[in-house]
């Protein structure tokens, strides 16, 4: 059921900077065949070939590791199915993670992950709206698919201050990130012409 993922991963790393190891792979596909199993139960993400989930889902959340020093601590608001910040840990065994989704099946399907990838010791699920959590120690922001994200941007910077953020989007975000004067870089995913990643400071 993986072989064409596997193969994807494989072909397609070196043009994201990425040099994945067997074992690396491994653990990916696992997280992959675990999102396939529940998705047309919690429509965790939308359906795709295994190539593109491996490209667009997989190596473009590696691309955070880029700009995630040794050691990170992380937020990922609106993880849905546990993306960027799952691939991100299973390649890196010194970050960690707090995972923020507030819909419960989604919680629990998370908490699975945690459990069958061995990454219980080094990340935390909370089950709420971010706007009603306090900060914690995490010095790093990450978000790819938050519903309304546009909408909730203010919000979620004025949340996130004196912290780095790692935002996915495309020129609707690029265009509200102005409005809101973050200064920001913006690094284009490979195989994409409009989806950027956005490396910022709240």
């Amino acid at each position: 059921m993986t072989k064409k993922f596997i193969e994807a991963l494989q072909k397609f790393q070196p043009g994201f900077g990425l040099d994945l190891d067997k074992i690396q792979i491994e653990s990916l596909a696992g997280y992959y065949r675990l999102v396939q199993k529940n998705n047309p139960l919690l429509h965790l993400v939308a359906p795709c070939s295994e190539e593109e989930f491996a490209v667009r889902h997989i190596l473009e959340s590696l691309t955070l590791l880029e700009f995630l020093p040794p050691v990170a601590k992380f937020a990922d608001v609106g993880t849905g199915a546990g993306l960027p910040s799952i691939p991100c840990l299973l390649v890196r065994e010194d970050l960690r993670g707090v995972l923020i989704e507030s819909k419960l099946k989604k919680a629990d399907f998370l908490q699975e992950v945690l459990t069958k990838c061995n990454l219980e010791n080094r990340t935390d699920i909370i089950n709420r709206q971010f706007e009603e959590i306090s900060r914690t120690d995490f010095s790093y922001v990450m978000c790819r698919a938050l519903d309304k994200f546009i909408v909730k941007l203010p919000k979620l910077l004025k949340w996130s201050k004196d912290c780095n953020l790692l935002f996915f989007g495309g020129n609707g975000l690029r265009d509200e990130l102005q409005k809101n004067r973050v200064k920001f870089q913006a690094k284009l995913m490979p195989m994409s012409e409009q989806r950027y990643l956005f490396i910022g400071k709240s």
